[in-house]
């Protein structure tokens, strides 16, 4: 089956989509503008007899199809997929995560209403929705560039890349397949696990740990959980909002703040030691779900970095309180 059909198919099938996300990257709607294009360009062309290679149908610099309709419709209907999937990612594991009066009170109620089961699968199909649309944005922009002999689809990924629209880019993503495997792992101690909780795993490849997760079909996604600053696993994880994964620690010192002060406090000029994009400090989310699974899963390590660190951040703060002293005292 191609995946356009399958697309389609998957998105007509999941009712709970309908009703709280988008309808994501309109693939079909985009493939007929792309279509269009392609008559339009032939058309223009028919008439001119010493045509003769491929180059010859490459896409204008301005094209009113492609500029006018193609893009923008992808990049509003990116924007709300990534937006949609943000929110609804973020309440679900704020739920999880509850603590508290706010914990017995979330586990009172779902267990009247039976909503714990509900969110577990909500959560799965989160995943799915973004990998999917992931991949139909990926097939759509290969699909223009194939249309017009151009390099103007992957200008387009990288920018949107740069404005955090890419979906896979979203911390929340990587916190839902912790979630889910944390789940499970919870489960196997008292029962089966739920067939909701198959396809998502944490692999480790030389010793180095990877978030896998595999729904359907090529929908797969592997996240490697190595800081690219220590080369170690990373430990307090946090993800910049260009979708980097470092130790706290780490990019506190990438960011040139202090743990006191926090990765907010980082100049807006300040850039991500991998991608180099600048600004991605204040945003940057801590991953609570993937910080608790990796201290399951590697006790030992994670028993000696919380040591060794214990001693940096209690340095940090002492530097950091008698310098407010000083500063308090006019010294």
């Amino acid at each position: 089956m191609k995946f356009c059909k399958k697309y389609e198919e998957y998105m007509k099938g999941v009712e709970w989509q309908r009703k709280k996300l988008p309808p994501g990257v309109g693939f079909k709607k985009l493939k007929k503008i792309l279509k269009r294009c392609r008559r339009d360009l032939l058309k223009s062309h028919h008439a001119d007899s010493t045509l003769c290679d491929k180059s010859s149908f490459s896409c204008p610099d301005s094209c009113s199809v492609c500029d006018g309709t193609f893009f923008p419709s992808l990049l509003k209907e990116m924007s709300e997929v990534v937006g949609f999937f943000n929110e609804h990612a973020q309440r679900l594991l704020e739920l999880h995560l509850a603590s508290g009066f706010r914990k017995c009170f979330i586990w009172f109620k779902d267990k009247l209403q039976g909503n714990h089961v509900v969110l577990i699968q909500e959560g799965k199909d989160l995943v799915t929705y973004a990998l999917i649309n992931a991949i139909a944005m990926r097939k759509i922009l290969k699909k223009y560039d194939k249309i017009h002999y151009s390099k103007q689809g992957q200008v387009f990924k990288s920018q949107a890349h740069t404005k955090n629209i890419e979906i896979l880019q979203s911390p929340w993503l990587c916190e839902l397949v912790a979630f889910h495997i944390n789940l499970r792992d919870t489960k196997a101690n008292t029962m089966k696990a739920p067939a909701f909780f198959e396809g998502f795993s944490l692999i480790f490849k030389d010793g180095k740990p990877s978030l896998y997760c595999e729904l359907f079909d090529s929908v797969k996604l592997e996240l490697e959980l190595t800081c690219s600053i220590c080369l170690d696993t990373v430990f307090d994880p946090v993800s910049l909002t260009c979708g980097h994964i470092f130790c706290y620690m780490c990019a506190c010192k990438a960011g040139s703040v202090t743990i006191v002060d926090g990765l907010k406090a980082a100049s807006p000029k300040k850039k991500c030691p991998l991608c180099r994009e600048a600004g991605v400090y204040e945003g940057a989310v801590h991953l609570e779900e993937l910080n608790i699974l990796l201290s399951r899963s590697c006790p030992e390590y994670w028993a000696e970095r919380l040591q060794s660190e214990r001693v940096e951040r209690v340095r940090q703060a002492k530097e950091h309180w008698e310098s407010q002293c000083r500063a308090f005292m006019g010294i």
